[in-house]
């Protein structure tokens, strides 16, 4: 435990000051039994910087489009293109889109905040081993436990979108499907080989809540990893060599911070889009589709 924390200032600048980067956030301020990591910082500074974008865009918005607005909408509609390719339907895209562009711009915020320069506003925290450096800003998405609430709320809200989109039956039967064992004693004379097929579907259907958790896991990880591995390559790099040469690295880290922004906003439309689909019905449309051609195979 720390003994002491105190805010820099020129007396104790003159001793050795380390920063340490460790896997887990700081705490720089306690509220009662509520503790405000520098993580937990980042993230509101990153939901009020998008909030006061919001709201500039929205009360600027015209007909005809100034600069501004002129790059939004194109970021936007490319976007919004970007998502059909993955829905393939617009107004399913239309649904989604929202919450995935809000969840694209929230992580990018918060890769960049913790990247860019200005972190040297912190404190200086007294233990035994000496001064080390806690600085106030800290990328929320370098912090494990923001990523999973990012992948949790992901998950849960794809499996809520698909109650609403294609019913709680249908749903529930994804993952645990009592419809199948059920159709057994009715199609069993016409194929016999349900028997087996439909127990299989069956435990098919629990391995896709395993599924469900190994996505929280894939999302959560990945973000974190991808982050947390950029900003200790930074300060590797400006340790060793303190001008010139970390900048080439901070671009790619800016870079890099769009990317797995990208990544993780396109499967949550992944998964939103296979949560909304109705894969009976698509077995249905197969099912007719292959008779059809049997027929018109026998009528020639």
């Amino acid at each position: 435990m720390a003994e002491i924390q105190q805010p820099i200032t020129q007396e104790n600048t003159n001793n050795e000051v380390k920063e340490n980067v460790t896997l887990f956030a700081e705490p720089i301020y306690h509220f009662k039994d509520f503790i405000i990591t520098n993580a937990l910082l980042t993230s509101w500074v990153a939901v009020f910087i998008l909030v006061v974008i919001a709201l500039f865009l929205r009360t600027k918005l015209r007909t005809i489009p100034n600069k501004l607005q002129n790059l939004f909408e194109i970021i936007i509609e490319g976007a919004l293109d970007l998502c059909d390719q993955v829905t393939n339907d617009r107004a399913l895209s239309i649904k989604i889109f929202p919450f995935a562009i809000s969840v694209f711009f929230f992580i990018l915020v918060n890769n960049w905040l913790g990247i860019f320069p200005i972190g040297g506003f912190g404190l200086i925290e007294k233990s035994k081993e000496g001064l080390s450096f806690i600085p106030f800003l800290r990328g929320g998405t370098a912090d494990i436990n923001t990523t999973i609430a990012l992948a949790i709320m992901a998950v849960i809200g794809a499996n809520i979108f698909g109650i609403f989109s294609i019913g709680i039956w249908k749903t529930f039967n994804k993952y645990v499907n009592i419809k199948v064992i059920g159709q057994i004693w009715k199609r069993i004379r016409r194929e016999p080989t349900i028997i087996i097929v439909a127990p299989i579907t069956f435990f098919v259907g629990l391995i896709e809540v395993v599924g469900e958790f190994a996505k929280i896991a894939s999302l959560s990880f990945r973000l974190f990893g991808n982050v947390f591995a950029g900003e200790v390559l930074l300060v590797s790099m400006a340790a060793l060599v303190g001008y010139i040469i970390p900048i080439p690295f901070l671009f790619l880290e800016i870079l890099v911070g769009v990317i797995q922004a990208l990544i993780f906003s396109i499967l949550l439309v992944v998964y939103f889009t296979i949560a909304s689909t109705d894969h009976d019905e698509h077995e249905e449309e197969h099912k007719v589709h292959k008779e059809s051609i049997i027929i018109n195979n026998n009528t020639v």
